[in-house]
């Protein structure tokens, strides 16, 4: 029973720390996030629609992190989690691809050829932390994933509300979903370490990935 109860305290301390890792590192720390989200004026459909574009070039694509992720995890309860959270993800997914059709298309914008070798970069690094063989790293990003897309899905809801599509709930699981999928996807410290490296290399993606529209919005002097 002590030994039981060591495992259980462990876990949760693991979990802890990966939803205060997400807090204090993810997307709703990003100024433009915020500046996306109230943007007014003849820019704000440009940027939501550059935003929306990015955001589908980088996780837009079928397989995803998650659909990675699951495939190379064993049977047991991080597996059930990655599988409910592929599930999730791939109507998210779809409903990023068809508010990228009804938002229009991506504005022109200086340093085009730039934008395409960063986002190859994004997609090659996420991958790599999906297939990772470290264990607890594919696990450590898509729980990295599932916490930080609920920081840009109001964003994608203000889009589609701004292009008229209806926005369909969201079903990714809960942060309460987490605990058993870490306690079974990590067995030492080793293993807690590679979970911490995954969600935070996957934030800096995130993080980059906002940078970078930003960065565009200057370029169209929109910023």
């Amino acid at each position: 029973m002590a030994n039981k109860a060591a495992v259980e305290g462990q876990a949760a301390s693991v979990v802890e720390a990966q939803l205060a890792r997400v807090d204090a590192e993810g997307s709703s720390r990003h100024p433009h996030l915020a500046a996306l989200m109230t943007a007014t004026g003849a820019s704000a459909s440009r940027d939501l629609a550059d935003a929306v574009h990015l955001l589908c070039a980088v996780h837009g694509r079928h397989p995803g992190l998650t659909d990675l992720a699951l495939a190379a995890c064993p049977a047991g309860e991080a597996r059930d989690w990655l599988r409910d959270a592929a599930d999730a993800f791939d109507r998210e997914r779809l409903y990023l691809v068809r508010l990228t059709s009804a938002i229009g298309p991506m504005p022109s914008t200086p340093g085009a050829m730039q934008t395409e070798n960063a986002l190859l970069a994004q997609r090659h690094a996420i991958e790599t932390l999906a297939k990772s063989e470290r264990r607890g790293c594919a696990l450590g990003a898509a729980t990295a994933l599932v916490q930080d897309w609920r920081s840009f899905r109001p964003l994608l809801d203000h889009a589609a509300d701004r292009s008229g599509i209806e926005c369909p709930a969201c079903t990714l699981p809960s942060d309460d979903s987490l605990a058993a999928a870490v306690a079974a996807g990590t067995d030492g410290v080793a293993s807690e370490r590679a979970l911490g490296f995954g969600a935070e290399q996957l934030l800096l993606q995130h993080r980059g990935l906002l940078d970078l529209m930003e960065a565009r919005a200057h370029a169209r002097g929109d910023v």
